[in-house]
């Protein structure tokens, strides 16, 4: 397994990836939060406009996973973290995790569907923790640009850094 920064050749297989492994939400997630495709392409590409720096775990010269990292000043988010249906349960989502946690020293946040279950379980059972209501509520307002439908069907996790800030953390993210 290869971790390494995402290149343009790789897209298509990035798009497939998030598409096939978003299927998981259907169902899961609020119907009026749903769309086919998942992530279209345009959106990727504004992703990619707005910053988010995308990781892959290649593997026998395929895309097993993708993982974006975003920094946003006091903070770095976690982005559009994937893994192929057929790797899934393999360590692909922990190497990605591990990459982008590396990139930075800043505290580190992830937003996810409150339903979205085996995702919040991955994140806590690599070192990130659940945070409350009203703090998620301001750090998804603060970090992230999404809907109002989205800000109330979601959480937030902080990893070690971000909870260690304690006290810190009301001011300003």
């Amino acid at each position: 397994m290869r971790i390494r920064r995402s290149e343009e050749s790789d897209l298509p297989q990035i798009l497939t990836i998030i598409n096939d492994a978003a299927q998981a939400y259907r169902g899961v997630i609020p119907a009026d939060r749903w769309h086919e495709p998942y992530m279209p392409e345009d959106e990727l590409a504004r992703e990619i406009a707005t910053g988010v720096m995308f990781w892959v775990a290649e593997d026998g010269g395929r895309v097993a996973g993708v993982m974006g990292i975003q920094d946003k000043g006091a903070v770095a988010l976690v982005r559009h973290a994937y893994v192929a249906t057929a790797s899934q349960g393999s360590g692909v989502g922990t190497q990605l995790l591990r990459q982008v946690q590396g990139l930075t020293g800043k505290p580190m946040l992830i937003g996810t569907w409150a339903d979205a279950t085996w995702a919040i379980g991955f994140y806590r059972r690599n070192g990130f923790t659940l945070l409350p209501e009203a703090e998620k509520e301001r750090l998804l307002r603060t970090y992230w640009s999404i809907p109002e439908r989205q800000i109330a069907t979601s959480v937030v996790l902080g990893d070690a850094k971000w909870m260690e800030r304690g006290a810190d953390r009301g001011k300003g993210g």
